[in-house]
């Protein structure tokens, strides 16, 4: 038992508070940030707790607003002891055995603001400002928080309440500054596996010169976010100093940005918004654009794909959505260029970590195996990139971009970015997969009429990606593609005989492919 567990709680005689022995118990609470009594503690029974009720806690000139569980084992909280999630003990920043004091938590200030989005009112900007300081504040209980995205979700947000969010989001945390006039950044809008142009447009558009600091997420849902599959090549948690000198030196990087507290609301938002499936239109713009703004970019090429299992499924849908994106952007003042993309399918060969990477460095090395959807998709996305440069005309982007592709210099840049940023030392010719796998083969005979992204990233994710980074599917078809019967459409790859046979379970039930005749291809949607 933690030593501090013989310690009494004490009391201050001067401030009155009641004071514990901290204990980190080691749970993570993604998110938030919970505290833990043990129900026979003299602090519990005095100050009338109730489990799931705010607390503050507050150690060492820091305060921090938490959710409160009650605990009846003293081997997980003794009575002299205060319990906290791995958030909170991040937060407060001191040592285990430390004296925190707690007592109850006011209610937050934007309460009323909360409870009239409930009722389907619009908000002000006051009010989106006052709810998204609290929520920052993590002052908002998971309940209140899943209150707040139901009701945003159910009566959607008039542009100008997205606008208000979004604005609200940015000044939440950290807004940098590069000290730069033209500062670029790319981002999807999700939903479609393999889709890894991120590592393909950073080194191409910083070889031009442009300044492209990226900072990804990791993936929540999905079988591999840009700073999972980074990670098989380079250190992507470093210190935001260190990474502001990688871009200074080498004018862009790809790190994961959740080091510098880059619209902190949005990151709560997620918690809660990732397991009820709920990604609002208005929703979707605050988080993307509130992100890319407080990493200081003034330019962003946005890739949003349309397809039958993309997250866009029509070409009207896409219209509605791009101008909602464009008002918001042009009241926040970041210039933005909407790409409608193919997302049909999964782009490139590989889902999954280590596949995803291979399909990276295979198109950097100009690889006769490398995918060419991905080569075209990042040359097309880096090309619009490029034109922000007012040095170079309108429809010039995309043939600058292939030359720097095609000379070896976006393949020198990436080299030197990893090596800035500490190399893992990843072989993509001989790279280790899962040492688990099968194989699944057509039924029957035809053309590939369709590939279900939501299933086919479900299977990569049952087979243990994107935390075991050697998991994932090699994809052998792709759209338009012949097959005969008893030929294999895809291979699964993973570590461990459960993943294993939760992929193949899965896979075996539906496969995520269709193979009929060639007429019933989905139409494309796309701009060139």
């Amino acid at each position: 038992m933690n030593e501090s567990s013989n310690v009494r709680a004490t009391s201050d005689p001067h401030s009155g508070e009641n004071r514990l022995a901290l204990r980190r118990v080691g749970i993570d609470t993604w998110r938030e940030n919970v505290v833990y009594l043990n129900r026979d503690c003299d602090v519990y029974r005095a100050e009338g707790f109730q489990a799931l009720s705010k607390v503050e806690v507050r150690a060492n000139g820091r305060r921090i607003l938490a959710t409160l569980n009650v605990v009846d084992d003293d081997s997980i909280v003794a009575c002299s002891e205060l319990g906290v999630s791995e958030d909170a003990f991040a937060q407060l920043g001191v040592e285990d055995g430390h004296l925190v004091a707690i007592s109850q938590a006011e209610p937050p200030e934007s309460m009323s603001a909360l409870f009239r989005k409930i009722d389907g009112e619009r908000l002000g900007q006051e009010e989106f400002h006052a709810i998204v300081r609290d929520i920052a504040g993590h002052r908002y209980s998971k309940i209140e928080l899943t209150a707040f995205v139901v009701a945003c979700n159910r009566g959607e947000l008039d542009r100008e309440e997205v606008y208000f969010l979004t604005e609200a989001m940015v000044d939440s945390g950290r807004r940098l500054d590069w000290h730069e006039p033209l500062v670029v950044d790319k981002h999807c809008i999700g939903g479609i596996p393999g889709n890894r142009t991120s590592m393909l447009v950073l080194p191409i558009v910083a070889a031009h010169g442009l300044l492209c600091p990226k900072t990804s997420s990791r993936a929540i849902t999905s079988p591999a976010g840009t700073a999972d599959t980074m990670e098989v090549l380079a250190h992507v948690e470093l210190p935001f100093d260190k990474l502001a000198d990688i871009v200074r030196d080498h004018r862009g990087c790809l790190a994961w940005g959740g080091t510098a507290d880059l619209s902190p609301a949005d990151d709560v938002l997620i918690s809660v918004e990732r397991p009820l499936s709920i990604d609002s239109p208005g929703q979707m713009v605050a988080s993307i654009l509130s992100k890319k703004i407080a990493a200081g970019s003034t330019h962003l090429v946005l890739d949003m794909p349309i397809g039958p299992t993309a997250k866009v499924r029509s070409m009207p849908e896409a219209q509605r959505l791009r101008r909602l994106f464009e008002y918001v952007a042009h009241r926040m003042h970041l210039s933005l260029d909407v790409v409608i993309t193919d997302g049909r399918q999964p782009i490139g060969n590989g889902i999954g970590p280590v596949l995803e990477a291979r399909d990276v460095m295979r198109v950097l090395e100009n690889d006769p195996r490398a995918p060419i959807d991905l080569r075209q998709k990042a040359l097309r996305l880096a090309g619009r990139m490029i034109e922000a440069d007012p040095d170079v005309r309108g429809g010039d982007g995309f043939a600058i971009a292939r030359d720097i592709l095609d000379s070896g210099r976006a393949l020198a840049r990436m080299q030197a970015i990893v090596a800035a940023q500490g190399s893992q030392g990843f072989d993509h010719n001989q790279p280790r997969l899962g040492a688990l796998t099968f194989d699944i083969v057509a039924t029957q005979g035809g053309t590939v009429t369709g590939i279900d992204n939501f299933q086919i990233a479900r299977i990569a994710r049952l087979a243990g990606a994107p935390k075991v980074k050697a998991a994932g599917v090699e994809l052998f078809r792709k759209l338009g593609d012949t097959v005969a019967a008893g030929e294999p459409l895809y291979r699964v790859y993973a570590e461990f005989p459960a993943d294993l046979a939760f992929a193949q379970q899965s896979a075996n039930r539906a496969s995520g492919y269709s193979v009929g005749d060639a007429g019933a291809l989905p139409h494309v949607f796309v701009e060139f």
